[in-house]
């Protein structure tokens, strides 16, 4: 399998595969000596599982590499494991080559690498809407309409955050499994100016990439 992984994303011509590891620990070790921008993970090896290795390696790298998990096996809990151990994108052995290399180019450029079948798990598991911290929520009166003065949660999320007008539409956009280049195209901005603001708000926010960013959004109302 990795003979193959290492095959399939040398072919592309835009990067090299700098090593590989048969267990979790190796993995970690590598990880530490080699510096990767991207490691492809998987979760089922033997001394240290695939969870635990990228848990250690978003822990000892700084900065870390962004980590895909692939595996055989499209379970929820490894999933979300995966994705609390810090990874940044979740793909299936069964994926064809240009998806893989898709993936690692994707995950390389700090993009989240998500399926929408699969963000609309990891929402549904842990990005419930809710009130905002302050206790602020919008009302209604019987006519429907907000009562004068009162501000919706997303306005609250947002200025408790810190976020730009700007930068609030960014989040939304993100939250939408949208690309840097398709958020400038949407826009009419740079697409260096988009990835201004996704790091401004990803600091903003202390989120660690644009997985966490995506539940945050959909946990306080901004998308």
């Amino acid at each position: 399998m990795r003979a193959g992984f290492r095959m399939i994303l040398e072919s592309a011509g835009d990067m090299v595969v700098v090593g590989e590891a048969s267990t979790g620990a190796e993995a970690v070790a590598a990880a530490s000596a080699l510096r990767p921008d991207v490691v492809c993970m998987d979760v089922q090896m033997p001394d240290m599982d695939g969870i635990e290795a990228t848990r250690r390696i978003v822990a000892d790298a700084s900065p870390s590499p962004s980590i895909v998990v692939v595996t055989t096996f499209d379970r929820d809990d490894y999933l979300f494991d995966a994705l609390a151990a810090g990874a940044s994108g979740f793909l299936l052995k069964n994926a064809g080559p240009e998806e893989l290399i898709s993936a690692v180019r994707v995950a390389a450029a700090g993009d989240a690498l998500l399926a929408p079948e699969v963000t609309r798990r990891v929402i549904s598991r842990f990005a419930a809407p809710s009130a905002s911290a302050d206790g602020e929520t919008s009302s209604a009166g019987r006519d429907g309409g907000r009562h004068p003065g009162s501000r919706q949660p997303d306005d609250v999320s947002r200025v408790a955050a810190g976020l730009t007008d700007r930068e609030a539409e960014v989040l939304r956009l993100v939250a939408q499994a949208m690309s840097n280049a398709e958020i400038a195209r949407r826009l009419y901005i740079g697409e260096a100016t988009v990835k201004t603001h996704v790091s401004n708000v990803l600091q903003k926010l202390g989120a660690r990439d644009r997985v966490a960013a995506v539940v945050y959004a959909h946990r306080h109302g901004l998308a």
